[in-house]
């Protein structure tokens, strides 16, 4: 080994070194919390509880709950997930440029992320509860000047559709700011003469977000859709205030654990959910290389 590439390496371990306490602490909780619920997937469940065994799994799979759960959450991620990246982008490129009170707009655009989710949840909770939610009492013509349109109460979150929907509306509308403030770091780094010259030049607005904007941002936007992604598979709070009995992995899991007491296939439910994160990740990382690829290609 070269001198100078040794100097290289002690000189980052003094750099690395402060963190190390930090990142033993989170590597060996998660060490520790990985092998035990690989520990209690891997146990049958009876009084000996012979390990290791596939029964938790054989069950979990041959489960209809657990198999409409994961087609749940899978759709959740792959529609809640872009959602975030698109909203997210919306309202970093309202701010972006300066403005009158532009930091006035910004801050209203954090409120959501003030708002502690669970609280969100309960307001939506009651603006679609059934029979007594405002938004029944407003389409029954109960309050002044906006007029009947139906004549009986909705059951809004009876549908396994509009569920969902409106818990992932409340988690998008939720975390917004997040990915608002990833995507708008991202643009503060590009150099506004670059703007300037695709003005001079008559490109187009789609032009200059497609060949400057996104190209300049990948880095954020692969950032933003790791983040949310992995927040939209373990998600509880939402499904579990507005989806009733129509099921996350997230919402699964406290179902196998509180309501029928088996642990066993819980942690099976989290390994599964464990194995889905990761693949996801390989999969946008795969993807985000091959749109660097093909957007220098242009």
């Amino acid at each position: 080994m070269s001198t100078d590439k040794k100097e290289s390496i002690v000189e980052w371990i003094k750099k690395a070194w402060p963190l190390f306490p930090a990142a033993l602490y989170l590597f060996g909780f998660l060490i520790v919390v990985f092998v035990y619920l690989l520990y209690l997937s891997l146990g049958d469940g009876s009084e000996s509880n012979r390990f290791p065994s596939l029964k938790p799994f054989i069950e979990l799979f041959n489960d209809a709950e657990f198999i409409k759960a994961l087609l749940n959450t899978t759709i959740f991620t792959l529609v809640g997930t872009p959602l975030e990246l698109v909203t997210g982008l919306l309202f970093a490129l309202l701010v972006y440029r300066s403005f009158f009170m532009r930091g006035l707009i910004r801050s209203i655009f954090l409120i959501p992320l003030a708002i502690p989710a669970l609280v969100t949840a309960m307001l939506i909770f009651i603006l679609f509860d059934f029979p007594g939610g405002h938004i029944n009492h407003l389409l029954l013509g109960k309050y002044p000047i906006f007029p009947q349109v139906i004549d009986y109460p909705i059951g809004w979150r009876s549908s396994n559709l509009f569920a969902m929907g409106i818990s992932m509306l409340g988690k998008v509308w939720r975390d917004m700011p997040i990915s608002m403030l990833i995507l708008l770091a991202g643009l503060n780094n590009i150099d506004p003469e670059l703007f300037d010259a695709a003005k001079t030049m008559g490109a187009s607005l789609k032009r200059r977000i497609f060949s400057i904007i996104i190209p300049m941002i990948l880095p954020s936007i692969s950032a933003v859709l790791l983040l949310r992604s992995v927040e939209m598979w373990k998600e509880f709070i939402f499904p579990f205030v507005l989806a009733g009995r129509n099921r996350l992995l997230g919402t699964l899991i406290d179902y196998y654990y509180n309501s029928l007491g088996d642990s066993h296939m819980a942690a099976a439910v989290a390994i599964v959910m464990v194995v889905c994160i990761v693949i996801s990740t390989l999969l946008i990382l795969k993807s985000m290389e091959l749109m660097q690829k093909l957007l220098y290609r242009r």
